[in-house]
Parts: C-alpha cells; structure tokens; sequence
C-alpha cells in the first residue's frame, strides 16, 4: 500500500492501519466461545482414544466391575460402530462451527483490507495449529496414558452424545456397512490371491518340498472353499435301504468297509439315519430277524454353500465325524466327511483298509492331463494349477470339470470331441447320453498360440 505522498508504506505502518470493527466485550466473547470449542473438541478426540485403546483385561475388569460408570464403559464399548460414528460427527460439528467462529473473527470483526495477507495466515494456519494441537494431538497423548480414568470421566457425556446424534449416526453406520458388504469379498479374495502368490515365490527357491507348499495354499484357501465343492456327490454314495434285512446289511457293509453309512428310505432324499459300524459290532450275534433299524443314529444336515471351516468346527462341536448335504429344495446332494474336510489341507488320507481308487487325473507330459469329469474345479487348480479366475463367470455355480464344460459348450459334446476355451484344450475322451466321465486337458504353454474365446474344433 503507498502512503499520500506515493511513497510505498512499511510493514509496520501497514499493521498500523489494521483497524477494529467490533467492541472488545464481542472480541473477547469470540475468542472464549472459540476456546471453549477447542476444549471440546480436545474432550472428543481424547475420548475416541480412551475407548478404542481399552484392551481386553481392561474390558474384563469393566465387566466385573459394579460401578455405574464402568457398566456403561462396557455397554459403550459393545456399540463401537455406533461410538465411532457419533465421536466423528460431534468432533467435525465443534470444529466446522471453530472455523466459522474464527472467520467471523478474523474478517469481520477485524479490517485487514490494508493486509489481507496477515487475515490468511490467521484463518488458515493459526485456527489449524490450534485445532490440531489443542483439539487432536494433546488429548489424544493424554488419553493414550490415562484411557481408563478418560472414560470413567466422559462416559455419561458421550452415553448422551450418542442417544442425541443417533439418527445422524445410524444413517453413517448403515451406509459404512452397505459398502463394506460390497467389498469385504472382494477385499479377502485379494488377501488370498496375495498369499498364494507369495507362497509360490517362496517355493520357487524350495522346490524339493512340494508338500509343505500344498499344506501351506490349504490352509490359506481353508475358509474359501464351499462344502459342495469337496463333497461326494449323491451319485456316488454308498447308502443301505432301510428296508434291507440284517444278513443282507451285514455283508453289504462289509463288503464297503466303512465306518458310517447314511440310511434311506425309498430314496437318498429321505434318509432316516447314520448307521455307524462300531454299533453294528455289538449286534452281530443277533439272529436275522434282529430290528437293526434301532441303532440308527440322527442324521446331520449341512447347505451346500457351508464354508468347510464352519463344518469343520461344527464337527468338533457336535462330535460327529460325516454330514449329509443338502440343496436348496432339501434334497439330497451329497455327503461330506471330516477326512474330507482334512484332506483339503493335508491331501490324500489313505489307511490300511482303504481300497486303491481309479485315480481321478493322470499326467501324460508336462501340460496334458486325463481327468475324470467328476474332479473338482478346486482340486483341478491345486493339482494342475488350472486358472479358475479366467473361468469364472462360465463357472455360475458349478464346481467340477464336467459341468465346467457343459457350461462353455451348452450341451453334452461328442466324443472326442475338442473345446478350446482360454487357451486351454479340453477333449471329451468318455461320455454317455447323461455325462462326461473322463475329459484330457492340454493347459497353456509358451508356445500356446491365442485362441478365439469360445472356438471349438473337432479331432
């Protein structure tokens, strides 16, 4: 700014010429209502803190505790996504409005047109250091120290803010549950690709423990993966009728060798029981009109889409060993034991007793495969490493190879008939007029040439 004789005046004259538009009982009003704001706002963040710092012995000590305000420390605490969001709303409110208050002080009640460079750094950086000194860091120190002692103090106070603010905060904590349900799948499916990529990288340098690799993607992908996926499927459990008489049980569980065996009536979609062999035992000197019927055990039902961790724990707690899986329309779909659960971590579980099944893949050379149609997609991607990520919108709710291509192909194929789909090459090897038996795989290699989504050939 120039003086009146065009001289350029000094910073000195310049703040001389900073003049007052208010009465200083308004001044010194403004500024106590400012700092007034700015302790509650510091009683707001240091709450936050005090709360969510509470560790699980504390919690304990609260819960045992008789007096009124670490009773409602703990019926807080069981509200967190309720707590957080009132904490949120309340600190912004008093900060909004100490922004709006120091405005107000700083152009209204004071004329900086002489200076206006000295009105910017007031509202902007001074009112921010004192928000974030006063009203976050300190308390926030504080209460890390004294979280107990904090949350005795406000817990009545931050009880109210929370009974006062609960529209404002329900509509927050719907809408972060909304999103997190969008994501959460999303977000894990992530985590676990991670690991099984860094579990990869890792053994590339320790290739001569392949097994402990397998161990080791089982348990990261344990909770992803579906009891239909690991199932027997119902065409192939063995079941007895119930309508069989004891000589002919006798022999036909014999002849099976296993120790649990489900029990229908007229078909598998009315099951009656679990007959466990070691009861059986007991009864084998029984004439051959003995009522065998009554050593059958309560079935236990499980929906298809169960994750296997769930089933694996609800097996510990029922203390049975097999399952039977239903669908949706209560149907029998299949039946899953606790060695097949274990098995996806630790692989093939095979005993003394256990007879030498057809194996359902064999290795011809290093990227073709026979498989029986009946694999899993999951065992398939742990054993071959097939790419199910490149399949998984035809993929829908099917888990085996043979439903994997009846869904690319919408219909059964001929045999030998080729389906080359994402550079894989499938060749139905065996079919009949209801399903594919047996399928080779050539997977991708380097040289593999790029293929047309969806072309099909014959051979």
């Amino acid at each position: 700014m120039d003086s009146p004789d065009g001289k350029p005046l000094s910073l000195v004259a310049q703040l001389m010429q900073i003049t007052l538009q208010a009465e200083a009982g308004e001044i010194a009003l403004s500024i106590g209502v400012i700092f007034i704001l700015l302790f509650v706002s510091a009683l707001i963040s240091g709450s936050e803190v005090a709360y969510f710092s509470i560790n699980r012995q504390q919690l304990n000590e609260l819960e045992d505790s008789e007096l009124d305000a670490d009773k409602r420390i703990v019926s807080i605490i069981l509200r967190a996504k309720e707590l957080l969001a009132t904490l949120l709303i309340a600190n912004n409110l008093v900060n909004i409005t100490i922004v709006i208050l120091s405005y107000y002080l700083t152009f209204r009640q004071f004329d900086f047109s002489t200076f206006p460079v000295l009105g910017f750094v007031i509202q902007t950086f001074v009112v921010t250091f004192l928000i974030v000194m006063f009203g976050e860091v300190v308390p926030k120190v504080y209460a890390t120290e004294n979280n107990l002692k904090m949350a005795r103090r406000m817990s009545g106070i931050v009880n109210f803010s929370m009974s006062l603010l609960k529209p404002m905060s329900w509509v927050l904590v719907q809408g972060t549950d909304l999103i997190d349900r969008r994501f959460k799948q999303y977000a894990q499916q992530v985590s676990i690709d991670e690991l099984n990529q860094a579990i990869e990288m890792t053994y590339e340098e320790v290739p001569e423990n392949p097994e402990e690799k397998d161990i080791l993607k089982g348990i990261v992908n344990f909770g992803n993966i579906s009891v239909k996926q690991v199932m027997v499927p119902r065409q192939d459990i063995k079941a007895i009728d119930i309508e069989q008489d004891f000589s002919e049980l006798k022999a036909q569980v014999i002849e099976w060798g296993y120790s649990r065996v489900p029990v229908y009536k007229e078909s598998l979609d009315h099951l009656e029981g679990i007959l466990y062999l070691k009861d059986l035992l007991l009864k084998l000197d029984e004439p051959a009109n003995y009522d065998w019927r009554s050593l059958l055990r309560k079935p236990f039902f499980v929906p298809e889409k169960k994750r296997i961790d769930d089933l694996f724990r609800d097996f510990q707690t029922k203390h049975t060993h097999m399952a039977i899986v239903v669908d949706e329309y209560g149907g029998c779909a299949g039946l899953i034991t606790l060695e097949d659960v274990l098995e996806e971590i630790v692989g093939e579980i095979n005993d003394e007793f256990d007879e030498v099944e057809e194996s359902q893949l064999n290795q011809i050379d290093d990227r073709t495969f026979v498989c029986m149609g009946k694999i899993s997609l999951q065992d398939l991607s742990k054993n071959v490493g097939f790419d199910m990520a490149l399949f998984e919108e035809e993929m829908g709710e099917v888990d085996t190879l043979a439903g994997l291509i009846l869904e690319i192909a919408g219909r059964i194929p001929e045999i030998n008939e080729q389906i080359s789909y994402h550079g894989y090459d499938f060749v139905v090897t065996e079919a009949d007029a209801r399903r594919i038996k047996t399928v080779q795989i050539t997977i991708p290699g380097e040289d593999t040439p790029p293929i047309a989504e969806g072309a099909q050939s014959e051979i």
